[in-house]
């Protein structure tokens, strides 16, 4: 507890209470839009985001984290929930609070059984193209309330096509007050960044209607925001089932939320130079979503912007985090009515700048620019392997929903993982001409055509593991490459750190297929685990030669007479 204080000096107090009201400016506007995105009503934006400030501070390992509503779990969320419930009835706002807290008492859980590793089954490519899918999809849901027509239900595509029958029902007032706030903090971030955009047009906006009488011309707003402090307990109506109901989802809601948070974390604890802790973190994640739920809120998890913000404005310990949450209480109490002439333009304008950055078409074709002859040729299709996931995550999420088409990515990357595994490169290799100083190396022959081989020795290297999927693989790949006049194939196996059962009776097998046709097969290099499983799983100790220390000793030994060939 108190990780985050580790270090805490009177001097940075100051710092803390500066970047506190920074992100504070930050969080209230973002909060009062993210709750939108989830469907319920504003407000529940700034309930949640207490106690996670607050739980987060006292269990967390960052320093600089911000833990509060995000646009990624907030979509999450509503796609959850609204399987449930009716978007904006009480039973939807209570489902939403029963997510956050089967969300917290499942990272609770994970944290205490040393689960962190959880976050690494959702690759950087998968997380890339997730993102890239959901920011469009909530982009789409929040163009409607731009436009001031009625929002189409479906999938992406479905949203799209209904916005466009819905646009000669446009209402001009509505546009133009969502196009000026979206101007206004778009300019505000390219220009003039240390000041809060997203605050400086949602105070314009509050401004504008009453002064234009926006109302009277159609402009929805916001409307009244009960003030005070949330009522703490659990969801009213909530039964033990309904809680069960949500375990499967919010499993993926928690994949989502601890992957952007720790890496958030990790970002800004480089560059303080301190370490974070992932299993730590899943319990301060965990509180956090248990606070939020119980105090009639919504999913919460680590922000990147925010945490930016926070950083960037000095903070040096979680005191900013304490800071922030003071201030939002303080909101809560005397401010609410601030906001209820908020028009839900602004709100979307606030939404769609939020996220249009998190479109980085950019960072997916860096991935389909990673691919080389080399490497289509060992893997073919899968050769780009991070874009194809990074597409079924951006595709599945556009098609299917956003839960569906995480699992999606997830899925497809672990399938392609497989695949390339059990294909890996088997090189051919040739030795280096001798020089002064060097014997000589064993080196690809596909990279130096020009350095002449053996006929009658075939030698390879393996260039991964070898087990069970891949061992087929392997086997064919030798006996291609085996020409009538040989008599030995060398394995070089320096570059296989691991070999399983099957493996071993693999090359078991080809050895006395190779001794039918009087041919050696020969290993060299045996470390580790390849000298083990080689010595102690073999069926028949004579079908296979005891590991070479080189590949020169064991080329050397079938340079003998074979009465004398043997291991040396």
């Amino acid at each position: 507890m108190l990780g985050s204080f580790r270090g805490f000096q009177r001097s940075g107090i100051r710092y803390d209470a500066l970047a506190g009201l920074t992100v504070w400016a930050v969080l209230v506007p973002e909060s009062l839009a993210y709750a939108t995105i989830a469907g319920v009503p504003p407000v529940v934006g700034l309930y949640a985001a207490v106690p996670a400030l607050l739980l987060y501070a006292l269990l967390g390992s960052s320093r600089h984290m911000v833990v509060a509503t995000m646009s990624a779990t907030a979509a999450l969320s509503a796609s959850i929930v609204g399987a449930y419930a009716a978007a904006g009835s009480e039973e939807y706002v209570a489902l939403t609070a029963t997510l956050a807290i089967v969300t917290g008492v499942l990272a609770i859980l994970a944290g205490l059984l040393r689960f962190g590793f959880l976050a690494s089954f959702i690759s950087e490519p998968v997380l890339k193209g997730f993102i890239v899918g959901l920011a469009l999809t909530i982009i789409a849901g929040q163009l409607p309330k731009l436009f001031g027509v009625e929002k189409t239900e479906g999938n992406f595509f479905q949203q799209i096509a209904g916005l466009v029958r819905e646009l000669g029902a446009t209402n001009a007032p509505t546009l133009v007050v969502g196009l000026v706030s979206l101007v206004i903090v778009l300019a505000l971030r390219r220009w003039l960044p240390v000041v809060p955009g997203s605050l400086v047009a949602v105070l314009v906006g509050i401004a504008a209607v009453p002064l234009l009488d926006l109302v009277a011309r159609g402009v929805a707003i916001v409307g009244p925001i009960e003030a005070g402090l949330p009522t703490v307990g659990l969801p009213q109506g909530r039964g033990v089932s309904d809680y069960l109901m949500l375990v499967a989802s919010a499993a993926g809601v928690l994949l989502i939320a601890f992957a952007e948070g720790l890496a958030a974390a990790k970002a800004y604890a480089d560059k303080a130079g301190y370490d974070i802790d992932p299993n730590q973190e899943l319990i301060a994640l965990g509180a956090a979503n248990v606070g939020a739920g119980l105090s009639s809120g919504m999913v919460v998890n680590g922000s990147l912007s925010k945490t930016a913000v926070n950083g960037s404005a000095g903070a040096r310990s979680q005191l900013s985090g304490v800071t922030v949450a003071v201030l939002v209480v303080i909101t809560l109490l005397f401010l609410t009515g601030l906001f209820e002439n908020l028009p839900e333009a602004t709100l979307a304008a606030v939404v769609i700048a939020a996220v249009i950055e998190l479109v980085n078409v950019p960072s997916l074709m860096r991935l389909y620019r990673v691919w080389t002859g080399q490497l289509g040729g060992i893997y073919g299709w899968a050769a780009r392997a991070d874009f194809i996931a990074a597409l079924a995550a951006l595709l599945g999420v556009l098609v299917f929903d956003i839960l569906p088409g995480l699992f999606i990515g997830i899925g497809v990357s672990l399938l392609l993982l497989i695949y390339r595994a059990s294909r890996p490169q088997v090189a051919t290799l040739v030795r280096t001409n001798p020089s002064d100083g060097d014997e000589g190396r064993w080196i690809d022959a596909r990279t130096h055509p020009e350095l002449a081989s053996r006929d009658d020795v075939l030698v390879v290297r393996v260039e991964s593991g070898l087990f069970f999927a891949n061992a087929d693989h392997v086997r064919q790949q030798i006996r291609d490459r085996i020409t009538p006049s040989m008599v030995a194939v060398v394995i070089d196996a320096e570059t296989t750190p691991a070999i399983d059962v099957s493996a071993t009776d693999m090359l078991i097998a080809l050895a006395a297929e190779l001794r039918r046709r009087d041919i050696a097969l020969l290993v060299a290099h045996g470390i580790g685990q390849i000298r083990d499983v080689l010595q102690h799983a073999g069926r028949d100790d004579d079908v296979l030669q005891t590991v070479y220390r080189t590949v020169d000793d064991a080329i050397a030994s079938v340079d003998r007479s074979p009465h004398d060939r043997g291991p040396v």
